[in-house]
C-alpha cells in the first residue's frame, strides 16, 4: 500500500473541495478535517470517506456557502440550525461556542439541528480537550440498524463521543458508534480484503458474520452490546431530537442521503473543580493503574483511549499516510 505525505493529501483536498465552491478559510478547514483524519489512522473517514463527500456536493447535497447558525439561547444552552451546510465545519463551530459557553457558565451546551454528517465524531472530542475542557458530543444518522430482535433497519449507529483533557496533550478520548462497527469501519476492512476481528451484523443467511462484504449486502450491522447498544441507539436519538426539535432517525431515513442530522455537543470546565495539577494527576492515575493490567497475550500492550491515534499520528507523519491505490486514484481523478 503506497503512502502519501500530509501536505500531498491535504492539497488534493483542498484543490478538489475549491472546484465545488470552497473558499478562503472555509476549504482549507474542510480539507484539514479529511487530512488530519486519515494522519490520525481514521482512514475511515479520511480518504476513504472523502469521494462520497464529494460526491454528496456534486449532487447539491450540501452547500458549501452556508454556515451553522444560533437560532435560540438559554444562558449555557443554545440551539442552532446548521442549514445542511458542511457537517465537520459547522460542528466545529458548534463545539467551539460550547467551548466559549462553557469558559462563562462552567458548562456549555450547543444542540445543532439540520446539519450534515460531521464525519469523525471524535474530532470534537480532541477540539474540545485541546482547549482544556471535558467534551461529550453525539450525532443521529440514518436508520442503519435493526433494534435489538427485528430484522428492519429502525435504529441509528448514532456516535458518541467522550474526551478528558490532560496538560502535556496526551488526551483520553473515545469516539465510537453504537454498533459493534460503523459502517466506515466495515467499508475500510473490505478494502484491505481484512475479515472483522469479532462479527459485526448479519448476512444474508441472517447468521452472524464477520464478513465485512456480507454485512454490507445486507445492512443488517450488530448493536454494540445487543440490546445495550439498541436501547442506547435510541435514547441518543430521542434526546437529540428532543434539544434541536429538528430530525429523528426514522425522518433522516426518508432523505435521499445521510444529511440534516441532529447533534449535541457539550463542554464542562474540569477548572471550575479542580486546578490542572490535580485533573492531571487523577487522569495519570487512573492511566496508569489500565496499563497495569496483565495482557492476555505475552507481548501484549494496553492502550487507553485516543493513544492509538497519537501513535498513528506519529507514525504517519514521519512515513506518510498509507492509501488504498483504488481510493486514491479516485480521489486524484475528482
Amino acid at each position: 500500500m503506497p503512502r502519501v505525505s500530509y501536505d500531498e493529501l491535504f492539497s488534493e483536498f483542498k484543490r478538489i473541495l475549491v472546484s465545488r465552491g470552497f473558499t478562503g478559510k472555509n476549504a482549507e478547514d474542510a480539507a484539514t478535517v479529511f487530512a488530519q483524519n486519515s494522519l490520525d489512522g481514521i482512514y475511515s473517514h479520511g480518504y476513504i470517506r472523502f469521494p462520497r463527500v464529494v460526491d454528496y456536493l456534486d449532487k447539491g447535497e450540501i452547500d458549501p456557502n452556508v454556515v451553522a447558525e444560533c437560532t435560540q439561547s438559554f444562558g449555557a444552552m443554545e440551539r442552532w440550525d446548521g442549514h445542511r451546510g458542511f457537517g465537520p465545519l459547522n460542528a466545529k463551530k458548534a463545539m467551539d461556542r460550547a467551548c466559549d459557553l462553557a469558559s462563562e457558565y462552567g458548562i456549555g451546551l450547543v444542540a445543532l439541528g439540520n446539519n450534515n454528517h460531521w464525519m469523525r465524531g471524535g474530532s470534537y472530542g480532541w477540539q474540545a480537550a485541546n482547549r482544556g475542557f471535558i467534551g461529550i458530543c453525539w450525532s443521529n444518522t440514518m436508520p442503519n440498524m435493526p433494534a435489538w430482535g427485528g430484522k428492519d433497519r429502525k435504529i441509528g449507529n448514532n456516535p458518541i463521543i467522550f474526551s478528558v483533557p490532560r496538560s502535556n496533550g496526551e488526551h483520553v478520548v473515545v469516539d465510537c458508534a453504537v454498533s459493534q462497527f460503523s459502517y466506515g469501519k466495515i467499508e475500510e476492512a473490505r478494502l484491505a480484503g481484512k475479515q472483522l476481528p469479532v462479527p459485526g451484523g448479519y448476512d444474508e443467511d441472517g447468521n452472524l458474520s464477520t464478513d465485512p462484504a456480507a454485512i454490507e449486502k445486507t445492512w443488517r450491522v450488530l448493536p454494540m452490546g445487543y440490546w445495550k447498544g439498541s436501547g442506547l441507539s435510541i435514547l441518543l436519538d430521542l434526546i437529540a431530537t428532543v434539544l434541536t426539535d429538528a430530525n429523528a432517525v426514522h425522518k433522516i431515513g426518508t432523505f435521499s442521503d445521510e444529511v440534516g442530522l441532529s447533534q449535541i455537543l457539550i463542554a464542562i470546565d474540569p477548572a471550575r473543580f479542580n486546578d490542572q495539577e490535580t485533573t492531571d494527576r487523577i487522569v495519570d492515575e487512573i492511566i496508569s493503574d489500565l496499563k497495569s493490567s496483565i495482557p492476555v497475550k505475552e507481548d501484549g500492550k494496553i492502550f487507553y483511549p485516543g493513544e492509538r491515534e497519537m501513535n498513528n499520528r506519529r507514525e504517519n507523519t514521519k512515513n506518510g499516510i498509507p492509501v488504498n491505490d483504488e481510493v486514491w486514484e479516485i480521489i486524484r481523478s475528482k
